[in-house]
């Protein structure tokens, strides 16, 4: 049986970058320790597997010394007011694919003829945020009045995707890479990231969080849409970034969703705290951002917020564990429901093709395919 030749530190680059150890490898090549070591070679048909498992090209593995992959877009999480640095493999193919995804509608725009959108880069960091967020309002059609008639702030979210999408963002919600439900996304990595184009801007948010934070995600990514800045972000509403442009996206989302003038005249004079459920339904937003705009009033301290804060995201998360699901994780919200209806009106035109199609969107099989077709409204 033939052996192949690959360098260890080849190796070892491809485990780390798939946040694999040795021992988790050795279950399925038993020999995997020896090959890292360099005293043993796999075969071709393991080194595919190889691949596979660590999810990098079988190409790669075949390099003289292991690539310099940067994240292509500015990195601006940071951890105890320090950059990040390091991204995982997950991280990466999830950027990699919403950068082909927007590659290819940015080309479908042009060929239909769509002009470019107009409220991409539209406003400057020195403009007011008070101005910025009610404008955005206004371009979304997403304002106080809009939410008041969703009966649930959860609604008020999948009506704000819907809103985004429609306008012309490409909203990716998904809490795994791609369609692949093995893979999931880790929170504490990132939260969401904005891809600035002219014809095709693209907010992805990272669906593992919390609905609340979704709803916060997005907000702050489209202000980096409105800005013009591609951005990679990790922030929460209860975030302090250290990067100046983070902290202007968090002070733009949480006015557009809860202006301050017009929360400060609903909060109570004594103990707001306490009102924050009432606030949350008519804002149409968790309890989260209410608390984040009661901090802003200062009517509470910081260490009071991040007492109450913790303890209404346990409340959260729990409730979420048991609400059955989560009804973002669709294929047509992971993929965005205007990229994903194009490509299956360009595909069943004839423009593009079939294997071009499923790679995009994560299928292999035709009948997935037509049901996508069916539940976006395309005739397959």
């Amino acid at each position: 049986m033939s052996r192949v030749t690959v360098k260890p530190e080849i190796l070892r680059w491809a485990r780390e970058r798939a946040d694999r150890s040795v021992e988790s490898l050795r279950h399925r090549f038993p020999r995997y320790d020896r090959w890292e070591r360099g005293e043993a070679a796999p075969t071709l048909k393991q080194l595919e597997a190889f691949a596979r498992a660590t999810y990098v090209p079988v190409g790669y593995l075949f390099l003289a010394e292991p690539p310099t992959e940067r994240i292509p877009i500015p990195d601006l999480r940071t951890v105890a007011n320090r950059e990040v640095g390091h991204a995982s493999a997950d991280l990466l193919d999830t950027i990699y694919l919403c950068q082909q995804r927007q590659a290819w509608y940015r080309d479908y725009a042009r060929s239909i003829g769509d002009r470019t959108q107009g409220f991409v880069g539209s406003v400057r960091r020195n403009t007011p945020v008070e101005r910025v967020a009610e404008r955005m309002r206004r371009t979304l059609d997403f304002d106080l009045e809009a939410r008041r008639e969703c009966p649930t702030w959860t609604e008020a979210l999948r009506h704000f995707i819907e809103q985004a999408d429609d306008l012309g963002v490409l909203v990716m919600c998904s809490g795994v890479v791609g369609s692949n439900n093995k893979r999931k996304l880790d929170t504490d990595e990132f939260r969401g990231f904005a891809l600035v184009d002219d014809y095709a801007p693209l907010v992805f948010i990272n669906g593992a969080d919390t609905k609340a934070g979704q709803m916060f995600t997005l907000a702050h990514e489209l202000a980096h849409i409105w800005l013009g800045e591609s951005a990679l972000s990790d922030v929460t509403p209860a975030s302090t970034p250290s990067q100046q442009i983070e902290v202007w996206c968090n002070r733009v989302a949480a006015e557009f969703l809860v202006p301050l003038e017009v929360l400060t005249q609903e909060l109570p004079r004594q103990e707001p705290l306490a009102d924050m459920p009432r606030l949350a339904r008519r804002f149409k937003v968790s309890t989260l951002v209410i608390l984040r705009r009661i901090l802003d009033a200062r009517r509470i301290d910081r260490p009071t917020f991040e007492r109450v804060y913790n303890e209404e995201l346990t409340r959260l998360r729990a409730l979420a564990k048991s609400s059955g699901g989560d009804f973002y994780l669709t294929l047509g919200a992971r993929a965005s429901k205007r990229f994903a209806r194009a490509l299956v009106v360009s595909t069943l035109e004839g423009q593009s093709s079939f294997t071009e199609a499923f790679r995009l969107l994560g299928l292999r099989k035709m009948a997935t395919f037509q049901d996508l077709g069916h539940s976006l409204g395309v005739s397959v």
